[in-house]
């Protein structure tokens, strides 16, 4: 956990990224001046103006003093939790981060994750995930695996689309970061706790740049949004209303010069409309597919088994099946009534072909008598 560097120097660049306003590129400019966080804090304040021509904040004796405080705190607090700090100037600090104007300089990590993997894809979407939206996750995920090898899946722990994301990594053995709006001292929501325990425990991992002391604040959800799109090489956003953290998450990946891939929706459909728009004001590549997302990544292939499996899902539709299919392939979903006599199938002979379909993998039941093709 300690890195080469001992908890006095840890101490003190924790102090140092809890300045307020401070930065990857304050922190280097700064830096470039005083050679050590340690000389930063014991600097007169009257001296340490002079030398950044400055009297902000931060230069203040009394305000470093109680960060510096603050920071032996936490220093604690990292140490009987275990937890791994990375630092701006250390070599497994994410290097995706710091080509970012706002990356943070230090962050708190607890797992096991190469966050300098060769692929990482970031996941967003709404709170309010539909069965749509969180099949094709589930089947992007699935599917990547069969395609590409070493990559990772990062998203933000919170309700719908984001631990669709990550529980689907885990059930493929994939590893998968949650990018946290506060300390590792707790977990938000409480709810998804166990998933979070699994991702400790396996090959994932969950990062913050925010102490234990640090109150959950609002605003907190939108700052870490930087830090899922700069820690990755793409997002994917995957149902959005018309605003939301989702678009804030696009947008700042754009910033970065990322590739941004939006999941195309109905126009009526409330939680389909900010991906639309992406699409339509090009400001995200439409996927339907992990197919096409790795293709637009030009991602090199390890197999090509996803479609030998498609081939042998459709080889395994029996023609009394194949109506159904059919129908559910152009209209989505469809209650099973509406099957019956559009199709024209009796009602024993239909039910026992959604039974089989179902246990083939092939078409999944909704609520309210509802089905649709995985």
């Amino acid at each position: 956990m300690l890195q080469g560097a001992d908890t006095d120097t840890l101490t003190y660049r924790i102090a140092f990224a809890s300045l307020r306003g401070m930065g990857y590129d304050l922190a280097q400019k700064i830096l470039s001046v005083i050679p050590t966080e340690k000389e930063y804090f014991d600097i007169p304040e009257k001296d340490l103006q002079a030398l950044l021509q400055s009297k902000v904040k931060i230069t203040e004796r009394n305000y470093r003093l109680e960060q510096l405080d603050k920071a032996r705190k936490e220093m604690e607090f990292v140490v009987n939790n275990n937890i791994h700090i990375s630092y701006f100037s250390d070599e497994d600090y994410p290097t995706r981060l710091t080509n970012t104007m706002d990356a943070p300089i230090l962050l708190y990590s607890k797992g096991n994750c190469n966050l300098n993997s060769s692929k990482l894809i970031s996941i967003v979407g709404t709170r309010h995930a539909t069965i749509y939206g969180k099949h094709f996750c589930e089947a992007l995920i699935r599917d990547l695996k069969e395609l590409v090898e070493n990559f990772v899946i990062v998203s933000g722990l919170a309700y719908g689309i984001d631990i669709c994301a990550h529980r689907a990594a885990l059930s493929n053995g994939i590893p998968t970061v949650a990018v946290l709006a506060h300390g590792l001292n707790t977990i938000y929501p409480a709810t998804h706790r166990k998933d979070a325990v699994e991702m400790v425990r396996g090959n994932g991992m969950l990062v913050t740049d925010y102490r234990s002391c640090d109150k959950i604040h609002p605003g907190n959800f939108v700052a870490r949004n930087r830090i899922v799109a700069g820690l990755s090489d793409c997002t994917v956003v995957i149902e959005s209303a018309e605003k939301g953290g989702s678009l804030i998450t696009a947008g700042i990946a754009s910033s970065y010069n990322r590739d941004v891939f939006a999941l195309p929706g109905r126009a009526n459909d409330i939680y389909s409309r900010g991906c639309n728009k992406l699409i339509r004001n090009n400001s995200a590549s439409l996927i339907t597919s992990a197919e096409e997302l790795v293709s637009a990544m030009r991602w090199d292939t390890i197999k090509s088994p996803v479609a030998a499996k498609q081939m042998k899902m459709f080889a395994d539709i029996t023609p009394e099946e194949q109506p159904i299919v059919d129908y559910l392939r152009e209209n989505n979903e469809s209650h099973i009534n509406v099957l019956c006599n559009t199709l024209g199938i009796p009602m024993s002979q239909l039910m026992n072909s959604l039974i089989e379909l179902e246990f083939k993998g092939i078409v999944g039941s909704l609520p309210g008598a509802k089905y649709t093709l995985l």
